[in-house]
């Protein structure tokens, strides 16, 4: 079935693309996760896709990802929006003005540690973001309760201002206080961003957050994939279906501009 097949018909759009303001997770939304963070391609097409929309919402239109803002930049180049990354603790505004969280040195406990765990244990991937410490087990994911069983020991309750999430194989281990939710809010207190309806794409457990925020701001969250519980209101069923929705936008906004 081709994906237009499958998309869900409440998400047409009822105003012009200047009503709304886009936000758009990477992995696992737009892009297919990969067995490392350093395979993921960003195809030709896509790039292309997102500058129309970037012009069609008036710059309206941001990242939200766990990724760092750097690695963000260099999977879309020569595309730089505004973008939230390390699961927003790092910012890029839409007038190119970046902020970071200065809590980096909350890590450094976990640097060491965490490194051994993982250059000693097969199948295990430690991303060092800077800002967040991720244990990919993908590649053996039999050793799920091994990491959170490692990671707690770790943290022992002894460094309460971080935080573990859990992703699609992935434990994370980051500053508590900023998340995809507060990441988009703050987007949406300042312009283009402001007096608009947010959207917000995303797939993961840590993309919740943002679908909390979005509906209570009576905008429309959408999860990618058929399965799991979610705050989402809305779904697409892979990331071919994001494409296809997303290509349908540019194209609805290439016919309002002709009418």
């Amino acid at each position: 079935m081709s994906p237009d097949k499958v998309i869900d018909r409440s998400l047409q759009l009822d105003h012009p693309l200047t009503h709304y303001a886009l936000f758009l997770d990477v992995d696992g939304t737009l892009l297919p996760i990969a067995e490392r963070p350093d395979q993921v391609r960003v195809p030709f097409s896509l790039l292309g896709t997102l500058h129309h929309l970037r012009d069609g919402f008036l710059g309206a239109l941001a990242l939200v990802s766990g990724r760092a803002i750097a690695d963000l930049d260099a999977l879309f180049e020569p595309l730089a929006l505004p973008a939230a990354g390390v699961h927003g603790l790092e910012l890029r505004h839409s007038d190119g003005h970046c902020c970071r969280s200065s809590n980096e040195s909350l890590l450094e406990p976990l640097r060491t540690p965490l490194t051994a765990f993982a250059e000693r244990t097969p199948g295990l991937l430690l991303e060092d973001k800077g800002l967040s410490l991720a244990l990919h087990y993908r590649l053996a994911p039999e050793r799920e309760a091994e990491v959170a069983r490692r990671i707690g020991e770790l943290l022992g309750g002894s460094l309460p201002d971080l935080e573990v999430t859990q992703g699609k194989m992935v434990f994370e281990v980051k500053p508590s206080g900023c998340n995809k939710g507060t990441a988009i809010g703050a987007f949406m207190e300042e312009p283009p961003f402001s007096g608009r309806k947010p959207i917000f794409l995303g797939d993961d457990i840590t993309d919740e957050d943002g679908f909390v925020a979005v509906n209570r701001l009576d905008g429309i969250s959408v999860k990618v994939g058929e399965t799991g519980a979610s705050q989402a209101k809305h779904r697409l069923p892979n990331e071919a279906a994001v494409h296809s929705w997303l290509a349908q936008l540019v194209d609805s906004s290439n016919s309002q501009e002709r009418e």
